[in-house]
């Protein structure tokens, strides 16, 4: 039976959703700067997004329904970096947002071949929620000749389960890449997520490598 490799895949431009938007107070109020952050977005059954919890635990819900042609589905929950008015304390105004690509750790045994393209590491970091790690990486883009942008790919394999001498595990997770097509002229920065195990599943740190255009970066993050 062939596999089914969990990779995410996306092109070198990523779509912004803008929110049709009335009117609103532009001053500098306490609520009147717009905010950007990580966050999941919760969809109704009619595949709207209509509330958000953020990065740091904060749940607000919209002042209108939202909508993205990569909402596929109603009752859900999608990673989004979201541009946002925050309007009272439970509230907020939604004026773009983008999906966030979402890794999964899988052995090495669902991969029929494991790229290794290197990738810029801007940065990596916890959550306060402790359900993701956040990448910010530098990717290589431009059009060939025929002007066409490759698309590149993205995986994490978890190579190993650490038994450590103080009776604690460590999952030790890599970064695969396929930079496929993609000519290298110029760097975008993109934004993915990693998604760590539940508490059933969950070890008490990862260690995380990456290939950079530096040599292997490895990054190292206590989540219990």
């Amino acid at each position: 039976m062939r596999k089914v490799l969990p990779y995410v895949c996306f092109p070198v431009m990523l779509t912004f959703f803008s929110c049709q938007t009335d009117s609103y107070d532009k001053g500098e109020g306490k609520y009147s700067l717009m905010l950007t952050d990580f966050v999941e977005l919760s969809t109704n059954s009619q595949k709207q997004g209509i509330s958000m919890t953020t990065d740091e635990g904060v749940s607000l819900i919209l002042t209108k329904t939202v909508t993205a042609s990569w909402m596929q589905k109603g009752d859900t929950l999608y990673r989004v970096l979201a541009y946002y008015n925050k309007v009272s304390d439970q509230q907020a105004e939604m004026v773009s947002l983008t999906a966030v690509p979402t890794l999964r750790p899988h052995g090495a045994e669902h991969f029929t071949s494991q790229p290794q393209d290197p990738v810029g590491l801007e940065s990596a970091w916890l959550v306060k929620s402790g359900k993701y790690i956040n990448l910010g990486l530098l990717l290589k883009n431009g059009r060939d000749e025929n002007g066409d942008e490759g698309t590149h790919s993205l995986a994490l394999v978890c190579d190993e389960i650490r038994q450590n001498d103080d009776l604690t595990q460590t999952a030790c997770y890599r970064l695969i890449h396929s930079q496929g097509s993609a000519p290298e002229y110029y760097t975008n920065r993109r934004y993915v997520s990693i998604s760590l195990p539940d508490t059933d599943e969950r070890p008490d740190s990862i260690r995380l490598s990456v290939n950079t255009y530096d040599g292997i970066v490895e990054k190292a993050f206590r989540i219990k």
